[in-house]
């Protein structure tokens, strides 16, 4: 018979909405043939997955949830017994109490059992969310669990780890827009959100792990719960109501952990979510993005830190006027058929902007001169061009007074005796420093002028995993 004594220690019942049977109780008998699932939003999200046993309920904490497919093994925690009772429990446990969070049922059933030992135990599970057999193996650093054969539905896929963004091209309002819809231009960076387990992985468009530099996102897994599933979408940094850069910059490329969460406070950032890639085994890539959406909205992801933005279907020059008027970034217009392709950019989706950006590589600066004595003034810059580079403008604004001493120390270490551009205006080359062309960054600028400059280039910020080679 099982024993609820260890249980008991843990838990006042006068503090506690769980069953705590008295110690005198007779422990009831079952037929061993009853399990539940209960998703546990405590200090950790985890998946209780409780089998009833001589009288218990035999109790394992399974972080991520049951593995969905045969490549994958989980970690299981061998917890005390629980009540019988306890099969029915869905309620909130207090804060400050033994595993306090809200607490409510994910799967119940039946299960047949193959082999129940003190270091292994196979059982197949029938329940309304999941069905197929497992096994629990005891190790020397604790219990794994693994499925013993495929999921019921063949044609589960696992998630992806290779996507990377599909790309708008810049163009005109689609004219007519009966087969479009039209979504606000965010100026943030692109994201991709993996989710499994309630545990979140954020890669920028590069492919860069960046997890550690948004803790404000991981409530976004917890939302999701067991839904396995990659999201499309914006990191935006909001000031007075609109999205604000300079306010970003001071979250990006923060890779250490308590940095990031000091950086909350003052620099919160709203993952805005526009795009589903795939959801519970199944790969939605070829879907047209009317289905994806459908799809998206059906998640409901709402919270603190992450929306799901309208899209509004053929409402075109409603959409940009409105842009306008709030002095957004522009507008993305997207075909209601298109499918989704990773990497590309695609006429598919039309970015209409009045505001450009362009990445660029850095060929030399200007000294700057009053406040700015001793540092930089103005960025030279361009872009890949045969051996050399094509000169695009002088970038002179944008720059935080951290960015200023940073890249003043990086361009000095970069110094060169030669211009690496093709060609820079008699204007523009006096008195400049000429560096090796290795640093890429972005600028925005107003427009292209009639000799292929930017009017009005202004500094966005260094983009470290970028390099040159990418921009040929």
């Amino acid at each position: 018979m099982g024993d609820l004594g260890e249980y008991r220690r843990k838990r006042d019942p006068d503090r506690t909405p769980e069953p705590v049977p008295a110690e005198d109780a007779a422990l009831p008998h079952g037929d061993d043939n009853t399990f539940v699932i209960q998703e546990h939003h405590a200090t950790a999200l985890h998946w209780d997955v409780r089998f009833e046993r001589a009288g218990v309920l035999a109790s394992w904490a399974v972080p991520k949830g049951l593995p969905p497919d045969l490549k994958t093994i989980r970690m299981a925690v061998h917890t005390e017994d629980h009540p019988l009772e306890y099969a029915t429990f869905d309620g909130e446990i207090p804060k400050g109490e033994y595993g306090g969070g809200a607490m409510f049922i994910w799967d119940r059933g039946t299960y047949e059992t193959y082999k129940w030992e003190d270091y292994e135990i196979d059982v197949r599970l029938h329940g309304s969310r999941v069905e197929g057999r497992f096994i629990f193996l005891k190790r020397e650093k604790g219990w794994l669990v693994r499925r013993r054969e495929a999921d019921s539905h063949p044609d589960w896929e696992p998630l992806p780890d290779d996507l990377s963004p599909m790309l708008a091209v810049p163009g005109p309002l689609p004219v007519p827009d009966d087969d479009w819809t039209f979504e606000f231009k965010w100026d943030g960076v692109r994201a991709l959100v993996t989710v499994d387990g309630g545990r979140i992985r954020i890669h920028s468009r590069a492919g860069n792990d960046v997890t550690v530099s948004y803790p404000e996102l991981t409530g976004l897994g917890a939302q999701l719960g067991s839904t396995q599933v990659v999201l499309d979408g914006e990191i935006v940094a909001f000031s007075g109501g609109r999205p604000s850069f300079d306010k970003l910059r001071k979250r990006m490329h923060v890779s250490q952990a308590g940095a990031a969460r000091r950086l909350v406070a003052v620099a919160p950032v709203t993952y805005l979510i526009f795009d589903v890639l795939h959801v519970d085994g199944r790969s939605c890539l070829s879907l047209p993005y009317r289905e994806r959406r459908a799809l998206l909205e059906e998640l409901e992801l709402k919270g603190k830190h992450w929306q799901t933005p309208r899209s509004y279907a053929g409402a075109g020059e409603a959409v940009l006027a409105a842009s306008r008027e709030q002095e957004l970034e522009g507008v993305v217009a997207k075909r209601l058929d298109s499918a989704y392709q990773p990497g590309r950019r695609s006429s598919d989706w039309v970015k209409i902007t009045d505001l450009r950006t362009e990445e660029v590589v850095i060929g030399g600066w200007r000294p700057g001169t009053g406040k700015r004595s001793g540092v930089l003034g103005a960025l030279l810059v361009g872009v890949p061009d045969g051996d050399g580079l094509r000169y695009l403008g002088s970038a002179g604004t944008g720059f935080t007074n951290a960015d200023l001493e940073s890249l003043t120390g990086r361009l000095r270490e970069l110094a060169r005796d030669t211009s690496p551009f093709d060609h820079v205006p008699a204007d523009r080359a006096r008195g400049a420093h000429w560096v090796k062309p290795e640093l890429v960054g972005e600028v925005a600028f107003v427009r292209w002028t009639q000799d292929g400059r930017m009017r009005e280039p202004r500094w966005r910020g260094l983009l470290p995993d970028r390099s040159p080679e990418d921009l040929s």
